[in-house]
Parts: C-alpha cells; sequence; structure tokens
C-alpha cells in the first residue's frame, strides 16, 4: 500500500493499481534507438517495438481501464514523427478499450494529439501523486520515476545487476520500461533524499519480483 493506493508491481517494470484498474508505466523512452543513430551511434531499430510488446503483454495481463505514462515516454521532441507507421498503429491499437493518460517528462515537455489519449503534468489519485520527477517532500505520496532505478546484488556466488522498483512507505520511483533506457544505480546520491533509511528494494527476475534487503545492495 501507498497511503490509501494498493501497488501491485509488475514483472514487465509496470505497475498495476487493482483498485483504480489502472496500469503505470514510466520511461518509455520511444525512439532512443532513432535518435542514437541519428548522432552516427548506430544501435538496432527495434527498441520502440520491443518496448511496446512488453507494454501490449502487460495490457493484455490486467485488462486496465486507464493506462498512465509517467513521462519520458518519448526519447525527445521528435521521436514521434521518427515512429514507423506500424508502430504508430500498434500504440493506437493497445489504446482502445482504455483511457490513456501521457505525464510530460524532461525529454517530452510537449506531447501531440496524434499519440492519442490526453497529457498532463501530473496526477492523483486516492491522494497518491503520479508525476515523472520525484519530489523530496517528506509529507508527499507518490509514484514517479525519471530516474531509472536498477539495483546491484550477489546471488548464488555472482553478482547481478537489474531494473528493480524502489519503495517506501510514501514513495515508488518506478523502473523504466524503454529497451534502450538503463538504469541507475540504487546506491546512487540521488536516490538519498527521496528514501533515506526506508528503502525497499524490488528486483525484476527471472520468472519473479525479489525483495532485496538494501544491506545488501551494491554499488557498480
Amino acid at each position: 500500500m501507498l497511503g490509501r493506493l494498493a501497488l501491485v508491481p509488475d514483472l514487465s517494470g509496470a505497475l498495476w493499481l487493482p483498485d483504480e484498474r489502472t496500469l503505470v508505466v514510466a520511461d518509455l523512452h520511444l525512439e532512443k534507438g532513432s535518435a542514437y543513430a541519428a548522432r552516427g551511434v548506430m544501435l538496432p531499430p527495434y527498441d520502440s517495438t520491443a518496448t511496446l510488446a512488453a507494454l501490449g503483454q502487460a495490457i493484455l495481463r490486467h485488462r486496465p481501464a486507464r493506462v498512465i505514462a509517467l513521462g519520458d515516454s518519448f526519447h525527445d521532441r521528435d521521436a514521434e514523427n521518427r515512429l514507423a507507421p506500424e508502430t504508430r498503429a500498434a500504440l493506437g491499437t493497445m489504446q482502445r478499450g482504455s483511457d490513456w493518460l501521457w505525464i510530460t517528462g524532461n525529454h517530452d515537455p510537449a506531447i501531440s494529439r496524434a499519440m492519442g489519449g490526453e497529457s498532463a503534468a501530473e496526477i492523483v489519485l486516492a491522494g497518491v501523486s503520479l508525476r515523472h520527477e520525484p519530489s523530496a517532500a517528506e509529507d508527499a505520496y507518490e509514484i514517479a520515476g525519471h530516474l531509472h532505478p536498477a539495483a546491484k546484488v550477489r546471488m548464488r556466488g555472482r553478482a547481478i545487476r537489474r531494473r528493480c522498483f524502489a519503495l517506501s512507505a510514501r514513495r515508488c520511483v518506478m523502473p523504466a520500461m524503454g529497451a534502450y533506457a538503463g538504469g541507475l544505480n540504487l546506491r546512487d546520491a540521488a536516490f538519498r533524499p527521496l528514501f533515506g533509511r526506508e528503502l525497499s528494494a524490488h528486483l525484476i527476475g527471472d520468472g519473479r519480483l525479489f525483495r532485496i534487503d538494501p544491506r545488501l545492495l551494491l554499488p557498480d
């Protein structure tokens, strides 16, 4: 629970809010591959397809009435124009039958109506603010993205590093869903003002989520 809001982390990196019938995702970074290619860094141009496939599977599992994307859904201001027609069509198909809200982020401060749904800077559900960048306000309940949390731990004699949910009694910072989005180690100083000693890490493993004692988290 986060305040009055029940949370169910999903293996895809999405967050299911059953009482609200709402699926929340963060940091899709669609068309990051093509943005890098324009600068001469040639990555396989399939990240948007892979990201939307993961999102589509989460939608099929939960059948949400509403989908909220917590900012940086598009890697830059021109990413919408670089989406392949078939990718844009796939996005339109998965938007059918549910309300869709794009929360604006630092990479995508404006989202056109052509992408479907509505857009806003943030939304409040059951007293919990859903926004892109987390706030360090101590009296706030919030769900945010932006920081791309990842946990590094030692399991079965070897170190592994995976995306994770970062949780406390008042805050959830979600992992990035984007195929090329990367992750910031939970031991990074950026997380300290947000969690202090209350951090609980839920690592996305193979087939299940692992709750990790923060004392076991390793730096990079």
